[in-house]
């Protein structure tokens, strides 16, 4: 097949239409162009539960072991189950998952020995170049040796080691409703909380990567109803939701409302903040809430602000040497994970904070909640550059407002701010405003899109 690699090679990762956009002969060819781009003589695999996932992983696999690299592989696992065994083996992987996408979506999430990511400034760009050559001219020669292609289980250890970094031993016995969307949460969370003191209730655990229920993307709220609902029944101390490949944990409590990530990222940043003696850096991007900042230095750490996305977030937690770091997105990264991304590890922490403690997760988040927010609102345009300048416009020189351009542009007053930013993929901007208070930052919200839409 002849592919449009410019349409599948994405700024952090491998994702497309399977088969329209790429198979397995393309997957061997991103496998040889892996080996050849981080120079390794042995990687990891690992693969989520959708349909084509096996058969891309192995012809990844096959592709690699051509170039003389050995090959294990995990098999079935979410994604920082992968990243886990990036670190633990000290080995460049690979997983195999479109995340939150619909089912005929597929994809490849890549890392360096270490769980270090390959995104488009860090190998990415050069796999593309490889792989859009060798499909036009050929697979290239196998080397002298072809490696060896074995299997190992990891999950086993995957749980040890986070069990390890939270003790939930001594925890009040809790009840917690899992929604897993039918994704690798279904096979990493039984392991993970066996012999806790935890009544699990689980909600769509059998692997199925048609999605039968609902999609995998607790971002949308339509994806939480049936948690909400199941949390309320069961009178559940709180309700967990994982994404298809389960690296990102989203929260409801008691009485089935959502938590703001941001909230969350607050929670487990003041414990890992204790873990290491009121001292350390911890990493927010720029649409996280006001609160997050705030109980860093509440706490001792020095927040440390970032553009949004995983590879900005792992690059800065590497150079600062933070301790932890968090995006609105729900994703939460961990120095003790290898500065990778794990919903397991901060679920870990919410569950850890709420039974070390008699109230309920409403009370115990609030502290952490201090700010109304907009969530990210976004607005199809047919000129992101020229409505991003008419934003400018409207703010630039009023007196109490500061502008600056980290990742879009963020406007800054002392009740309110708000980001407006440029999607990579789509011809979007992506609003989102908070202030101290609704009146207020619905006013900011509507004064923003009446600009961006007009």
């Amino acid at each position: 097949m002849t592919a449009d690699l410019s349409q599948l090679v994405k700024a952090y990762d491998v994702r497309g239409v399977v088969p329209d956009q790429w198979d397995e002969t393309l997957a061997e060819l991103f496998g040889a162009a892996f080996v050849q781009v981080t120079d390794a003589s042995a990687i990891v695999t690992g693969h989520d539960m959708r349909p084509s996932s096996p058969g891309l992983s192995r012809a990844f696999a096959r592709g690699a072991a051509a170039q003389g690299a050995d090959v294990t592989e995990i098999g079935l696992c979410s994604t920082d189950q992968l990243y886990y065994a990036s670190g633990a083996l000290d080995l460049p992987g690979a997983m195999f998952t479109a995340s939150h996408n619909p089912a005929q979506y597929n994809g490849i999430k890549m890392c360096r020995a270490g769980a270090a990511p390959v995104g488009q400034d860090t190998g990415l760009a050069e796999i593309r170049t490889l792989a859009e050559q060798w499909s036009e001219s050929g697979a290239p020669a196998p080397a002298a040796r072809t490696g060896a292609i074995t299997r190992r289980d990891t999950l086993t250890d995957y749980a040890v080691h986070l069990r390890s970094l939270v003790d939930l031993r001594a925890i009040r016995p809790l009840k917690v409703a899992v929604d897993a969307g039918n994704g690798m949460g279904g096979h990493t969370v039984p392991t993970v909380f066996e012999g806790l003191p935890l009544d699990l209730v689980p909600l769509y655990f059998e692997l199925d990567g048609t999605f039968p229920n609902h999609e995998a993307n607790p971002l949308d709220p339509a994806n939480l109803v049936d948690l909400q609902k199941r949390v309320r029944e069961e009178g559940a101390d709180l309700g967990i939701a994982f994404d298809g490949d389960a690296d990102r944990c989203f929260v409801v409590d008691e009485h089935g409302d959502p938590v703001s990530p941001s909230a969350v990222t607050a929670l487990v940043a003041a414990r890992e903040l204790a873990r290491n003696g009121g001292q350390g850096i911890v990493i927010h991007n720029l649409i996280t809430s006001w609160s997050v900042p705030e109980v860093v230095r509440e706490n001792g750490g020095t927040p440390v602000r970032t553009r949004v996305g995983h590879s900005f977030i792992k690059a800065e937690m590497a150079k600062a040497g933070a301790i932890f770091g968090g995006e609105h997105s729900a994703h939460y990264y961990f120095k003790d994970f290898w500065n990778a991304d794990t919903g397991m590890l901060a679920a870990l922490h919410v569950l850890a904070a709420l039974g070390g403690q008699d109230g309920p997760l409403s009370a115990l988040v609030a502290q952490y909640d201090r700010y109304t927010g907009s969530g990210e609102i976004n607005s199809t345009v047919a000129d992101q550059t020229d409505r991003l300048a008419a934003v400018r416009a409207a703010y630039e020189g009023r007196q109490g407002i500061t502008l600056d351009t980290l990742d879009g542009l963020t406007v800054s007053s002392t009740d309110w701010w708000f980001n407006v930013r440029p999607s990579n993929t789509e011809p979007l901007l992506r609003l989102n405003a908070e202030a101290r208070d609704e009146p207020t930052m619905t006013k900011v919200r509507d004064e923003v899109l009446a600009i961006i839409r007009g």
